[in-house]
């Protein structure tokens, strides 16, 4: 009694092997599933069947002499049903030749009878639904294949031998014992073969899921670092967890060594402490850096950014995820804003201009003819009346003037000249008026300066200009300084003085036609001068700091003819340095 329980276990192992192999395979990750049904291979599916045949065969032996002992048939069924049609021929005859090779006894009934072949037409009708089943539809019909063939195996020997009546119980319940185990064996294996293949699917399906989730997330990331927008995404803790290539330009454009790494991981708060004045911080810590939006436009380092912040949700209806903090660089728009102001501004002094030439000057200049012939008749006490009407006509004029110089679009006539003949020129008249307000004037000039394209008198007007200007923003015993140099491309005039200095909140309103700080001012004379240096294509720059001056430099281009020009010409100036 105990080998043929020892029997049926070896056999049990033998009919079971097949499956350790599909598993093993499976692992490996070499089967792919077809229509997310079938493996596209099934060459393997079949020889680890044939193989647990073939170990089955060589293990198989006989129950008490009578009953044949061989669970192939397990392997066998289970392959036919998975198996393609031409597969499934095959391995149907692989396991009648394994038993005719060694099946006992031999003989043509027994071999009816151990390989079921009477009920291969069902067998392989059943196939095809088989495929297409759930897990408990698919035992089914395999067990309605395999309970009868098992039932012909088991009770056919007690036919023609003993009577069942003789059998002992022991034997009974042995062979009622390997009655049931293939059943329950067959129902175990197809579970087992469903649950690898769906946790096969599943593993697929997570892979292609992750694969994609891949693919999506790297595009994301190019299109946030194409789009002109500086990105960044923290945590709930303010912590830097991703930025984009925009983001990590406009670190670098205050900290050129920074890393992308080196911000990865940082507080926000702590990268932004230097970058942003401390009421935006903290206004931006309390709402952007919280649960509320934030957007504010913040100056830092003559640059102006626009900064938004919003909080981020998983899902709908979701926890927090962090926020996303949003930087645009607003400064060349701002810079543009403020050119189109300007603009506007002269286009209002050009109409302004054009509707009060006329109509203004001409009465103008008949009051003032009147006013002398009046001053030639009249008594000699009343001259300094007649001087001081006189002296504000002229300034209205001049106010006219201005206007009109300002708003001035034509092209200026140019012609080849030497910068410093045009600065000897107004020296002597410089020298005077520095001269009355107890003041001095340095020259410091390029002894090799290149020919300009420039209109004198336009040029004289802008020097004239700024040279007052610094005078009059400084006491006596000041000095004014008037330098030249040039470079690459260009010819730099300096004029600068030892004034007071002009705030730094003034600076940006300089160019500003009408805006003025003195008393008597137009606010036309430094937009005059702007627009002079725009009509040469050059600029002015400047630069001020309070209590010790102010220094205008305008800029003049020039080619390549003027810089070899220059390079061969040196000029050696006779006017005096200093006057």
């Amino acid at each position: 009694m105990i080998y043929a329980v020892k029997d049926i276990l070896l056999q049990i192992t033998a009919a079971c092997c097949f499956l350790c192999m599909f598993q093993w395979w499976i692992d490996q990750s070499h089967i792919v599933r077809r229509n997310g049904r079938f493996p596209d291979d099934q060459s393997f599916l079949i020889i680890s069947c044939a193989l647990s045949i073939v170990f089955c065969m060589v293990l198989s032996t006989t129950l008490f002499g009578e009953i044949y002992l061989n669970l192939a048939i397990i392997p066998a069924y289970i392959g036919i049903l998975y198996a393609s049609f031409r597969s499934g021929i095959s391995l149907a005859v692989f396991f009648i030749l394994c038993t005719v090779l060694f099946s006992e006894p031999p003989g043509l009934s027994n071999l009816v009878l151990n390989t079921g072949v009477l009920l291969y037409p069902l067998l392989f009708g059943m196939a095809k639904p088989f495929k297409s089943e759930k897990v408990m539809g698919k035992i089914f019909i395999l067990w309605g294949v395999l309970f009868p063939s098992m039932m012909f195996i088991v009770l056919a020997p007690k036919m023609y031998g003993p009577s069942l009546y003789d059998t002992s119980s022991k034997e009974m319940a042995v062979a009622l014992f390997y009655l049931l185990v293939p059943v329950i064996l067959g129902g175990s294996l197809l579970y087992f073969i469903e649950t690898a293949w769906d946790r096969l699917q599943t593993r697929e399906k997570m892979k292609g899921i992750s694969e994609k989730f891949e693919r999506e997330s790297e595009k994301l990331q190019q299109i946030t670092n194409v789009v002109p927008v500086s990105i960044m995404l923290l945590d709930d803790m303010g912590y830097v967890t991703e930025l984009n290539d925009c983001m990590l330009n406009l670190f670098r454009q205050h900290e050129p060594d920074i890393t992308r790494e080196s911000i990865v991981g940082r507080q926000a708060e702590r990268l932004l402490r230097q970058e942003i004045n401390g009421e935006a911080l903290k206004r931006m810590r309390d709402s952007g850096f919280g649960k509320q939006r934030y957007n504010e436009k913040v100056q830092y380092d003559s640059r102006t950014y626009n900064v938004f912040s919003a909080p981020l949700q998983q899902g709908l209806g979701g926890g927090s995820a962090g926020r996303v903090l949003i930087v645009q660089d607003l400064t060349e728009s701002e810079k543009f804003r403020s050119e189109l102001d300007n603009v506007e501004r002269l286009t209002l002094v050009g109409q302004m201009a054009a509707g009060i030439t006329h109509e203004i000057r001409n009465p103008m200049a008949v009051v003032r003819g009147f006013l002398q012939l009046m001053r030639e008749k009249s008594p000699g006490e009343m001259d300094s009346y007649y001087q001081i009407v006189i002296e504000e006509l002229d300034r209205a004029n001049d106010i006219i003037n201005d206007f009109l110089s300002l708003a001035q679009s034509r092209i200026s006539d140019k012609e080849p000249v030497q910068l410093h003949l045009i600065i000897k020129e107004l020296a002597p008249l410089l020298w005077a008026d520095a001269n009355l307000r107890g003041q001095s004037v340095e020259l410091r000039l390029c002894p090799s300066l290149p020919l300009l394209q420039l209109n004198p008198r336009e040029i004289k007007q802008l020097i004239l200009n700024l040279a007052r200007n610094g005078m009059e923003a400084m006491e006596p015993k000041g000095e004014l300084l008037l330098e030249t140099h040039f470079t690459e491309n260009k010819v730099e005039l300096i004029i600068q003085d030892t004034g007071s200095g002009i705030p730094q909140s003034q600076l940006e309103k300089l160019f500003v036609p009408f805006y003025t700080t003195k008393n008597q001012g137009t606010g036309l004379g430094l937009p005059l001068c702007l627009s002079i240096a725009e009509r040469h294509h050059g600029s002015i720059r400047v630069e001020s700091q309070e209590g010790k001056g102010t220094a205008f430099i305008v800029s003049f281009p020039y080619g390549q003819e003027d810089r070899q020009q220059a390079a061969a010409t040196k000029e050696h100036p006779d006017i005096p340095s200093r006057l």
